[in-house]
């Protein structure tokens, strides 16, 4: 499998990135490991997680993903052939204001590193902006997480367009560290806010994107195409509000091709994303071993000129 560079940073990644928010919520600790053991077999190398993942199930307190991701890592002595991502700003605290202030972000990463049981990052985002404190402070704190070593890369996920380029030009202006990555909410059915304005900005400089919610929360599989199909369904409050005349068109346009290629939705669904030329890589996650044979079939194929128009028409804001 061909490993491309991940923007202007020293990463190289699969076409795929695994999305390790699944760790300790719909995939226990035994699961998680088989996951990762057969992910890795296949050539994927990419663990994209957060410090917060999964603090919404039932009995979390977050850092469970860290935390699996760090002692099956340990287990396998495979650290140095891994790309990990991980976040950082998420309050961990239902209820609780998100942050990226210094003393916060210094705090978080030694806990972050402790539950991954490793002594750096690969690339390290802000979760979320904390629309006060000033985008110097916060690189500075990255500033300090690199030159000791901590931490490699930087990315960002969720800022506003006007964040973004107010961060980018303090790195410029201050000489301090970039933003080489941003992680936006992108897939078939989700287009307008990155391809809006963002998608413009990390072209002109140069950043990466790997795109989250790349299944649209599973609806995008096909599985949830009535209400019943949600009854019982750990993802019901992120797929649900999906169901509508429009997607449900989506689907019959990719059962469509799925039955031309002999694919799954799943893997038409990521190899849209894959083709799109702004897009460095989706992030996908698998709940058991069976649902990663669409990462294979993803990388197995390519949509045409005519599938990839279809897709983009019917899914045009």
């Amino acid at each position: 499998m061909e490993l491309k560079n991940l923007g202007t940073t020293s990463i190289k990644i699969p076409p795929i990135v695994f999305g390790g928010n699944v760790f300790g919520w719909t995939a226990d600790k035994t699961q998680s490991f088989k996951l990762l053991d057969e992910l890795v077999s296949l050539g994927f190398n990419a663990i994209d997680t957060a410090d917060v993942y999964s603090r919404w199930a039932t009995g979390n307190q977050g850092g469970e993903s860290e935390i699996i991701i760090g002692e099956w890592m340990q287990r396998n002595n495979n650290r140095d052939k891994i790309s990990l991502f991980t976040k950082v700003g998420s309050n961990m605290k239902p209820g609780g204001e998100k942050n990226i202030s210094k003393k916060y972000i210094l705090k978080a990463v030694e806990d972050s590193l402790t539950r991954l049981k490793t002594d750096y990052i690969d690339l390290y985002f802000s979760h979320y902006d904390d629309f006060k404190t000033p985008v110097t402070e916060t690189l500075s704190a990255y500033e300090q997480l690199i030159s000791e070593g901590k931490v490699r890369h930087i990315g960002a996920s969720n800022f506003s367009p006007e964040r973004l380029i107010e961060n980018l030009e303090a790195s410029r202006v201050e000489n301090l560290p970039k933003y080489e990555v941003f992680q936006p909410l992108y897939n078939l059915i989700d287009r307008q806010e990155f391809e809006k304005t963002i998608k413009t900005i990390c072209k002109e400089h140069k950043m990466g994107v790997i795109s989250y919610f790349s299944l649209a929360s599973g609806f995008l599989t096909g599985k949830y195409k009535t209400e019943m199909d949600f009854e019982g369904a750990e993802r019901k409050r992120f797929a649900q509000k999906y169901l509508n005349h429009k997607n449900l068109s989506i689907l019959n346009q990719m059962d469509n091709i799925a039955a031309e290629h002999q694919v799954s939705l799943a893997a038409v669904a990521l190899r849209w994303i894959m083709q799109r030329p702004e897009i460095s890589a989706p992030i996908a996650s698998a709940t058991n071993t069976d649902q990663l044979s669409a990462f294979k079939e993803a990388i197995s194929f390519e949509l045409n000129a005519e599938q990839m128009s279809i897709l983009n028409t019917w899914s045009q804001v």
